[in-house]
């Protein structure tokens, strides 16, 4: 299947200084990123640990980043981004790229469909990693998404979208929708802005630690003060009904350590239950039973550890 994520907004940041200020500027470290196209996921926080956003930055030199940001903030992420260059000094230009389309194919048969659809694209693209990216010619084609598959999400410039639709159409991909993308990333255990984190909530409490990198004692980066003096306050565990119901976002979930919330949830196609993604106290653990409240009634559900499926196959 395919989705258009056009909303979503790249950005390209070059010059001497842009390793340096990515470095400051997000939790996790791009001095990871050696290899050319390699992909890192990041939260970008403000200076209370909260989380601005959530982005992807694809490294193709030290002085050269492609950074992808969702769509509701990317206004925001841009005009903080800029905030944050000018006050640096250092010596970087950051390029709001919104003449770019971004396609997503997603599935067991992505690659070799976007391939049979885009001739002249395997070559360059065979070869990729997950979480890596190729230039051929004006695509910029990465092995990344936001499904639980496998995959491309390509860019590309706006005006070969439509063709580039009906190629892939013509390949067998089918068109899919936001909604069932939503469902996708659930059962993944992906977290989405907004719901699963947002400014006033820490990657650490939102499940997100493994994106914040303190290896590196002397780097600093925005928020890293507050997330240390914070620590972890709160957990994000996975949740499935047991009761007939269906679990949705903001609902309370009582545990015997106290009372979470639900962040994210929806019917599971794959596993044929209700799921959710919540913030449950410290001390709760997979395998406790929780009572959710919906409606004014309190349903039984079982903790576990997200995902609760990938490619196709429940792991729960």
């Amino acid at each position: 299947g395919m989705f258009d994520v056009s909303h979503m907004l790249g950005l390209d940041l070059q010059g001497s200084g842009a390793k340096a200020f990515l470095r400051g500027l997000i939790a996790n470290d791009v001095a990871k990123l050696q290899e050319a196209g390699k992909a890192l996921y990041s939260c970008m926080l403000n200076p209370e640990g909260g989380v601005i956003d959530d982005l992807i930055v694809y490294f193709l030199s030290d002085t050269e980043y492609r950074i992808v940001v969702n769509a509701g903030t990317a206004d925001k992420d841009v005009a903080w981004m800029q905030e944050r260059l000018a006050a640096s000094g250092l010596e970087a230009t950051l390029t709001v790229r919104r003449d770019l389309a971004m396609i997503a194919v997603q599935g067991p048969n992505a690659r070799a469909k976007t391939w049979a659809a885009l001739p002249g694209t395997e070559a360059a693209s065979a070869g990729l990693k997950p979480f890596q990216a190729a230039i051929v010619g004006e695509y910029f084609i990465a092995r990344t998404g936001y499904t639980g598959e496998d995959g491309f999400e390509l860019t590309l410039p706006a005006g070969e979208a439509a063709a580039t639709w009906a190629a892939l159409t013509a390949a067998g991909v089918a068109p899919c929708g936001l909604g069932a993308r939503d469902t996708l990333r659930l059962e993944a255990g992906m977290a989405l802005y907004g719901n699963d984190m947002d400014e006033t909530v820490s990657p650490l409490d939102a499940g997100l630690a493994w994106t914040v990198d303190f290896k590196d004692e002397t780097r600093d980066f925005v928020g890293k003060a507050a997330l240390q003096a914070q620590g972890t306050r709160q957990q994000t565990l996975g949740l499935i009904l047991e009761d007939k119901g269906v679990l949705r976002s903001h609902q309370p979930v009582h545990t015997a350590q106290g009372v979470g919330e639900t962040t994210s949830g929806t019917f599971s196609p794959t596993l044929q239950k209700s799921i959710a993604l919540a913030r449950l106290p410290l001390g709760v653990a997979a395998g406790d039973q929780v009572e959710v409240e919906i409606r004014g009634k309190r349903l039984k559900a079982r903790v576990v550890k997200a995902p609760f499926a990938r490619h196709g196959k429940a792991l729960v």
